[in-house]
């Protein structure tokens, strides 16, 4: 029975989603506020019906109710709570329904939040929102029905993939769809925008905390899925642009150039058109991601779904939705004004080169995802693009994007001094060119990888630019030291945001730099008592017994582990085998340190004798994890700033409080 109160919740909320779809737009363009007044309770009544349906998959999942067919398929009475929980998304119809879920939060969010926003444009935005919610429920409805019911129902049920139950792997889709969704929102805005035919910097005002919670949880939720791919696969590496790790990360890229060229509409009026295009192409590809991992075109460890005909409907939301908004962006986006002009050497100028590497770079990541595919469907060939493509094309563009980074908020506005900033930057340029020198010569020059003297290089270059940016901010020994920490004190908190997010982004940078370029690994044949040394670690394999897990057999190996001489730490990575479904699992164990990760990973039993063990020593990878942390400490600093909850005041209200004053 809760099944079926779950399913026909959803088809009310279909219902609320067209009424919330039409009337407020309708309402809008005839100054009905009664009309537009209405896309306030729909969207509350919309996540009060798409919550209940929520609430119905997770409870079958929590008791086990195998005549749920979506349940049978996924779960098992074995299975931990925890992963009977993120079950619920662990599968295409489940992530689906959370994702509606989650579109529906949103829109939620806006309405309680979105108190100063001007009626039109809230009634607008709120009306394009459930116009997405609609499509997506038409497509659970009629192509993925979590609820379908199974008769007769198993006596048990098949259970979760085993690379699933995890918890990095638990709380990743969450925030990485958290991420997809919310770049819906300030999509919405785009489109109510071209509707009404009006960018100003109010918008970029209303627009940018949508945009930014977005990018903070897309930050975390890539973070997470990499972390995840990390220590639970076994290969030692963090990264292997992977299809679906791209999807993700097309529209992380789109979702920051767009955080920054909202900057320039709010501050200077400029860069309209070209901001809305950046929202219109952020929620695309993160529709594009959606299709790439539901249509069954990809393969991959966390793609769903491989059902043609689910394909073919999200193909043709995803033709429709953006395939809509290009054309609607090409009749109004002539009309938008200009705005003010600007240098190109100014901070403008420096945002917009960030706007146009971000933009080329996700369009570098986009061709290679998707050219395997044409190839294939025009009968070219199997043709495989991996890693030394994109390094070799993708990471060239980040360079002079990392330089300008440091240099371009100590630009001014419209017109800049770029030998000024320059010569105030030559304390970072000296640590950089230094850093550079010393990891040259300690990696024995040509002996290691040449890039890693400038990566390393890059990271210190945008570390020191920053903390210039900050001290010329306070005056710090410029003007007495009260003064520079009353400055300090008062610092705007999305100064503060900056700040800490590209400190963030060097630390991400040394993680990456030194992990790829000095990463130690070991691969043989270990008997028990038999010592492999890595790095200077000494790794003893000291015993391997078979061990019972809760639902789960697993081989775990011990090592004891020595630096110098001395204990270092007792690694146990286990080998398992999940009872249902019969699969095995990697699970490394590692210990970190300020310098870097000792990971060991135990393998197969071999006729000779021993055990297949890997085993690494990959540098300064800690702080690439720590970096990630603190780019999003950082947009949640930013967030927090007062401005981007009370709005932007409109020039006419400001102009008449300056009058008054």
């Amino acid at each position: 029975m809760i099944a079926e109160i779950g399913h026909f919740a959803l088809i009310l909320a279909l219902a609320v989603a067209l009424i919330q779809a039409v009337i407020p737009l309708v309402g809008a363009s005839r100054g009905n506020a009664t009309w537009m007044g209405l896309a306030g309770p729909a969207s509350v009544a919309q996540m009060l019906l798409v919550g209940i349906a929520f609430a119905a998959l997770t409870h079958a999942y929590m008791t086990s109710d195998f005549s749920v067919l979506n349940v049978a398929q996924n779960s098992h009475t074995d299975k931990p709570m925890l992963y009977k929980v993120t079950g619920v998304w662990g599968n295409h119809e489940g992530s689906l329904l959370l994702w509606i879920t989650i579109l529906a939060l949103f829109g939620l969010a806006v309405t309680l939040f979105g108190a100063n926003l001007p009626p039109g444009l809230k009634a607008r935005a709120l009306a394009v929102q459930a116009m997405i919610t609609v499509g997506f429920l038409l497509f659970i409805l009629l192509t993925s029905n979590p609820f379908e019911r199974l008769d007769p129902p198993p006596m048990n049920g098949s259970g979760l993939n085993p690379l699933l139950q995890d918890p990095g792997l638990a709380f990743h889709p969450p925030f990485l769809y958290l991420g997809y969704v919310g770049f819906s929102m300030a999509f919405s805005f785009a489109i109510a925008a071209l509707i009404e035919g009006k960018v100003d910097a109010a918008w970029a005002r209303w627009v940018r905390p949508w945009t930014l919670a977005a990018w903070i949880f897309l930050t975390l939720g890539i973070a997470l899925g990499s972390w995840w791919a990390y220590y639970e696969l076994g290969w030692g590496g963090w990264w292997y642009w992977d299809p679906v790790e791209n999807a993700s990360f097309m529209p992380w890229l789109a979702g920051t150039a767009l955080l920054h060229s909202a900057v320039v509409v709010e501050k200077r009026d400029s860069l309209k058109s070209w901001t809305i295009l950046l929202a219109i192409v952020a929620f695309g590809l993160s529709l594009l991601g959606t299709f790439l991992v539901r249509s069954g075109v990809i393969t991959s460890v966390h793609a769903f779904a491989t059902d043609p005909a689910r394909g073919v409907f999200i193909l043709g939301l995803l033709i429709f939705a953006v395939g809509g908004s290009f054309t609607l962006y090409a009749v109004r986006a002539p009309s938008l004004k200009t705005g003010g002009l600007f240098a190109p050497v100014s901070r403008e100028g420096a945002l917009l080169l960030n706007n146009v590497l971000m933009a080329t770079g996700a369009g570098t990541v986009l061709l290679g995802t998707l050219y395997p595919l044409f190839a294939d469907a025009l009968d070219l060939g199997k043709v495989s693009v991996g890693p030394p493509f994109f390094n070799s094309v993708f990471l060239p563009l980040m360079v002079p994007m990392v330089l300008a980074m440091a240099a371009g908020p100590l630009l001014s506005w419209k017109r800049g001094d770029l030998a000024g900033v320059l010569s105030r930057l030559s304390v970072a340029a000296v640590a950089a060119l230094a850093v550079a020198l010393a990891t040259w010569l300690w990696q024995g020059g040509s002996a290691g990888p040449w890039w890693a003297a400038g990566g390393m290089a890059l990271a210190v270059w945008l570390l020191g630019g920053t903390i210039v940016e900050w001290a010329e901010r306070i005056r710090l020994f410029r003007a007495p030291l009260a003064e520079s920490l009353e400055r300090m004190g008062k610092l705007p908190r999305s100064s503060w945001g900056m700040t800490i997010t590209h400190s963030g982004l060097a630390l991400l940078i040394i993680g990456m730099t030194a992990s790829s370029a000095w990463k130690l690994e070991s691969v043989q044949t270990q008997k028990l008592g038999e010592t492999i040394t890595v790095a200077g670690y000494a790794f003893t394999l000291t015993q391997v017994e078979d061990i019972n897990g809760a639902n789960y057999l697993a081989t775990q190996g011990t090592f004891k582990v020595t630096k110098d001489g001395q204990d270092f730490a007792i690694l146990q990575p286990e080998k398992r085998v999940y009872r249902q479904p019969p699969r095995p699992t990697t699970e490394a164990a590692i210990v970190s340190t300020i310098l870097g990760d000792v990971y060991a990973v135990i393998g197969d039993a071999v006729p000779e004798g021993g055990w297949v063990t890997r085993l690494y020593f990959n540098p300064l990878v800690p702080w690439m994890w720590a970096g990630c942390l603190v780019m999003v400490l950082g947009g949640l600093m930013s967030l927090s700033d007062r401005r981007h909850r009370i709005g932007a005041p409109t020039r006419a209200r400001a102009a008449v409080q300056a009058a008054k004053a």
